[in-house]
This record gives structure tokens, C-alpha cells and sequence, in this order.
């Protein structure tokens, strides 16, 4: 009897281990592993281990934001870039191009996605969800450059960036706000000290260098992966956008010392002046960028917007400038068909091509083509009763967008370099008394046109 009481209790035993053993597994299976990011269950074809982790989290998040409605948008480059290759697949197979994870399970410490702020505004709710389902986030804010201006130096600040980590991985989360210009813009990734700067690879982030400008995207609904996602119409052209997208903000700060110096003019000229300019550097970049050619602030346009935020209103004219690569044949008969008339056309495509157009008064639109060389680039001039060419030297540039006079236009990212080039290092003492041929800082004389090519090369309306 006694031997027969050991065995049961050796058997009782055992099936105790071996059942306490299963729920270990089953918890932590089924409960840790989710917490935590170190196993996931699998998903079609999908590899193991880290792979895994990255497409398990992107589903976390992807329910997280799902269970608040919370529209968010793919803008992660890395993904786009793989998603355009089988973009027409992807667009016809509800079920997505591949039974393997190709494109969320890629080498990676992040995923980016966008959301539109005017869409979503309850965030507390959205942390304590995160929380409960393990994720840590960081919210990073700074001021709303939208509310800035001549009067009034807001420092309200906005969120900018949402960060999501489970386990390995990290969700970013980018803020698009729309801007007066009617585009979307976001902000840097600015850290504040006490934050831990060793929560993710910051410095990896796309989206964090520094502010940038997009059009407004067109979203398509697909199957990633087996995840439903929204991205961008037309992937490659994002990442063309995504490219060309730094933004420089007004310098409202140097702008309101510069008027402290200098009073600015508040007659009526003045103001119908700007009020001209404004109206018609809007038509001109609707006509451009129908034509698709890329221009920039130059001139004296641009030295008004970098140094007191605003067209300088004795300069009497708006500049643009163009890369001869951009220039196009229809440029002239898209502005007369816009109501600009020709007023004069100098230099050829070859040499010193610039035009000027009729505005609206005594109001002009000038463009510059500017040529470029292995060490600068330059644009020209003509003087029409002489011949006598002239060239103006800039040091290589870069675009960027910024905001002005409620448009989004380009101006040379290295707009200091650009405007002393043009206006040497006094740049900010304005001059009314202005000479185009010997006040430039940049000007060099460059011979004379041969008589036989003035009737193409100085037209005159």
C-alpha cells in the first residue's frame, strides 16, 4: 500500500511539473512576448526573430491608431521606395503582391508614418492605450511658426513628432500642419535636454534634419504584407517631393529689428505696391509651375523676403530667377495668355537669356536664367543702347521652400551667400538709389553682342 501511495505521488508530481510547465509557455507566449516584442506569432511566409518583431510592431500600431481613428499615412522612404517597384501589383491584388513579409519586415530600426494634425486632437487617450499595450512614446514639441509675425513672436508651442517603441522597434510619427499657401509643412526634431537621447537613433530619423514643405497627397488604401495601410498615390513622386522638401521660415525676429532701424513704409504707394507685387508673384508662379518649371526668388525679391519678411516697395519690380536647364518655349505665350505682355526679352538661351513682362501699372516681372559653371553660377544683363553685356556672379546653391506672401516659393537655401554675392556685405542698409549695371557686388562687364545678333538678342516691346 505504501508503494503504491509513492507512485501516485510521484505521478501527481510530475503531471503538476509538466502542467505548470505548459502555462509558463502558454503565458509566456501569449502574454509576455506581446508585451515585450520577443516573440510574435507568425505571419505568411514571414522569417523569424527580428523580421518578425518589425512587422508585429507596425501591426501593434496600426491597431493602436485604428482604435482611436486616428488617419495615418505611410511616408516611411525605405517601404515607398520598395512599394513603388510593385506599385501596379500592390494597386490590383487586394491581398498584396507577395506571400512573403517584403516590406515591412526590411532592416530597420523605424517606421515613419505622417498624420494630418487637423484629424486628430486627442492624445491622452491614445498614450494610455499605447501604454497598456506596451509601447513607450516621446512627444516632441516646439513653437507654431504659423502664429509668428511682424507684431507678434508667438511662442505657443505645437507637437511636431510622435515617437512609438515596442521592443526593438520604433514608430515615428510626423505632425503635417497646413500652412497659409495651402501646403502641408512639419517640423524639425528638436530635442529638449531632459529627454533621453538614446531612446532611438534620432539622427537616422528622415523626417527630423529639418523642417519641410509637401503638397497635399493623394492616399491609396492597399494590402501590405496583410496590412492595410494608406501611402501616397503616386510613391515616387513623394519621394521626389521628399527630396527637394526643406523649408526656411521667415526671419520674423531679424525683420522686426531691421524695421526698428529703418521704419517701414507705410504710405499708400506702398501698400499698393505690395499689394500689386503680391498679386501678381501669385500669377507668376501659378503660369511656372503649370509649365513645371522650378524658380526661385531672386534679386531684390529675395533680399526683401530675407531681410524684413516683405516686398521692399521702391524696388518696383518682382525678380525670379530660373536654371536655363528649366527654361521651356511656351514660357513667353503662358504669361502673355495669363495678361502679362512682353516687355522686353535680352540674350539668347545659349548666353544671358533673361525676360521681363508687363504687370499690372507700372509694375514688372523680371526672370533671370542663370547658367551654370564648375566652381559658380551667373546670370546676365544687357544694356539695350549699347549692347554691352554684363554677367553676375553667385556662389553654387541649393533650393529650399518658404513662405511669402502666403505662397510657397523657393529661395536659395544659402540665401546669405546669395544676397551678399548680390548686395555685398551691407546688404542690410537699404539703398532707393539703385544702378544694375555698377552697384552689384557680383557685376562683371562681358563684352559687347555683335551687331548682327542684336535684332535676337535685344527685342524690345
Amino acid at each position: 500500500m505504501q508503494k503504491i501511495n509513492k507512485n501516485v505521488v510521484l505521478a501527481l508530481l510530475s503531471l503538476t511539473s509538466l502542467v505548470f510547465l505548459l502555462f509558463q509557455l502558454y503565458y509566456y507566449k501569449f502574454y509576455l512576448s506581446q508585451k515585450n516584442g520577443a516573440i510574435f506569432s507568425k505571419i505568411r511566409g514571414s522569417q523569424s526573430g527580428q523580421d518578425s518583431t518589425r512587422w508585429h510592431v507596425v501591426r501593434k500600431f496600426l491597431g493602436l491608431i485604428a482604435s482611436h481613428n486616428i488617419p495615418v499615412y505611410l511616408i516611411d522612404p525605405l517601404i515607398l521606395g520598395l512599394v513603388d517597384k510593385d506599385i501596379e501589383q500592390i494597386r490590383s491584388s487586394p491581398d498584396g503582391p507577395s506571400p512573403e513579409c517584403k516590406y515591412f519586415c526590411a532592416p530597420r530600426d523605424f517606421t515613419t508614418f505622417a498624420l494630418l494634425d487637423k484629424t486628430w486632437k486627442h492624445e491622452m487617450g491614445l498614450f494610455r492605450t499605447a501604454e497598456k499595450m506596451g509601447f513607450q512614446w516621446l512627444k516632441i514639441i516646439n513653437k507654431d511658426p504659423r502664429l509668428d509675425g511682424m507684431d507678434d513672436l508667438s511662442g505657443v508651442e505645437i507637437p511636431l513628432h510622435y515617437i512609438f517603441k515596442l521592443a526593438s522597434h520604433a514608430i515615428h510619427l510626423v505632425v503635417f500642419y497646413e500652412r497659409s499657401g495651402n501646403y502641408l509643412w512639419h517640423g524639425p526634431l528638436r530635442l529638449k535636454q531632459h529627454m533621453d537621447r538614446k531612446f532611438v537613433p534620432f539622427r537616422r530619423l528622415h523626417f527630423g534634419r529639418y523642417p519641410g514643405a509637401y503638397e497635399k497627397p493623394e492616399l491609396l488604401l492597399v494590402s501590405i504584407d496583410d496590412l492595410k495601410v494608406q501611402i501616397p498615390k503616386n510613391p515616387s513622386n513623394f519621394l521626389e517631393e521628399m527630396s527637394h522638401s526643406r523649408f526656411l521660415e521667415c526671419r520674423y525676429r531679424e525683420a522686426r529689428a531691421f524695421f526698428q532701424l529703418y521704419p517701414d513704409d507705410a504710405s499708400l504707394d506702398a501698400v499698393e505696391f505690395r499689394k500689386k507685387a503680391k498679386s501678381l508673384l501669385h500669377l507668376a508662379a501659378l503660369t511656372l509651375n503649370n509649365l513645371g518649371v522650378k524658380f526661385w526668388l531672386s534679386s531684390g525679391t529675395c533680399l526683401g523676403w530675407y531681410r524684413q519678411c516683405s516686398v521692399i516697395p521702391h524696388s518696383k519690380d518682382v525678380d525670379l530667377g530660373v536654371f536655363i536647364r528649366d527654361y521651356k518655349a511656351d514660357i513667353i505665350p503662358a504669361f502673355q495668355k495669363a495678361g502679362l505682355p512682353l516687355k522686353h526679352k535680352f540674350g539668347k538661351v545659349e548666353d544671358s537669356l533673361e525676360l521681363s513682362f508687363q504687370g499690372d501699372g507700372d509694375i514688372k516681372l523680371d526672370i533671370f536664367f542663370f547658367y551654370e559653371e564648375d566652381d559658380h553660377i551667373w546670370n546676365g544683363g544687357t544694356q539695350a543702347k549699347s549692347g554691352k553685356k554684363f554677367k553676375y556672379l553667385f556662389p553654387k546653391f541649393t533650393l529650399c521652400w518658404t513662405e511669402f506672401v502666403e505662397l510657397k516659393v523657393h529661395v536659395p537655401c544659402e540665401t546669405l551667400q546669395y544676397v551678399e554675392a548680390n548686395y555685398g556685405p551691407d546688404w542690410k542698409v537699404p539703398v532707393k538709389t539703385w544702378d544694375w549695371k555698377s552697384s552689384p557686388s557680383n557685376v562683371q562687364y562681358n563684352g559687347v553682342w555683335p551687331v548682327d545678333e542684336w535684332d535676337d538678342v535685344i527685342q524690345i516691346y
